[in-house]
């Protein structure tokens, strides 16, 4: 069979096959969902952290000094992630979504988040100037969450496949968790209002001050977002 030949059918059989979806009661890993027209649908919070200036990062230093710099920045990424009950879903480069279900999806989504700050500024930034004394790299960082229904899809080949997300969240196409990860780093926590409007007042309030600041996001039809320069201790 030609190539083409197995793409004109492959092709066909996709939008042609009846899908299969159902409600997800936990986060779905691979094999829970089949190669075909199959979907789990989940009510999540998504979270995008992204090292912002990666680009220049590369080209202006040694390979081993950027790559000690991703490596420390996933690390601490991933971990807190999966303390605060997420779920890692993606790597991309220096980005890494996390999926966070259940009742409190938001409130540990952003502390989540703010945790996340906290490493960056008093973790790996230290670290970093202990070993490079010398070094002018100061690592910026920006971290986007979003809440909504997303379907869990399986895209790909036999042998080479990976899950998809499709919805408002965290879909590749209109992402807004990770194009809010994408907003200036000046404020390091970008919220969207449906995540503001969950969470819990423990990652709304600091001494009874609001932490965040409300913006309109002209991209994305003005819709209602929130910024943030607080971090949340580790212990």
């Amino acid at each position: 069979m030609s190539l083409k030949s197995d793409l004109d059918g492959s092709v066909k059989k996709i939008y042609r096959e009846v899908w299969s979806r159902r409600d997800g009661q936990v986060i779905p890993e691979d094999s829970d969902v089949k190669l075909g027209n199959d979907g789990v649908d989940i009510d999540a919070a998504i979270l995008y952290a992204d090292m912002a200036g990666s680009t220049n990062l590369v080209d202006s230093y040694k390979a081993e000094f950027a790559a000690e710099n991703y490596k420390a920045f996933l690390h601490c990424a991933t971990k807190i992630i999966r303390a605060e009950g997420g779920e890692i879903r993606s790597y991309d480069g220096d980005r890494v979504m996390g999926v966070f279900i259940g009742g409190s999806k938001n409130t540990s989504a952003v502390r989540c988040a703010l945790k996340i700050h906290y490493a960056v500024k008093s973790i790996i930034e230290p670290a970093k100037k202990n070993q490079y004394q010398k070094t002018t790299y100061n690592m910026k960082h920006v971290v986007g969450v979003d809440n909504s229904k997303v379907m869990a899809i399986r895209a790909g080949i036999r042998g080479s496949n990976d899950l998809a997300w499709i919805g408002k969240a965290a879909n590749h196409a209109a992402n807004h968790a990770a194009k809010l990860s994408n907003m200036s780093d000046s404020y390091p926590t970008w919220i969207s209002d449906t995540v503001y409007n969950s969470m819990a007042d423990e990652v709304k309030y600091s001494e009874g001050k609001n932490m965040w600041e409300a913006r309109l996001w002209t991209d994305m039809n003005n819709r209602k977002i929130y910024r943030s320069t607080y971090w949340w201790k580790i212990s």
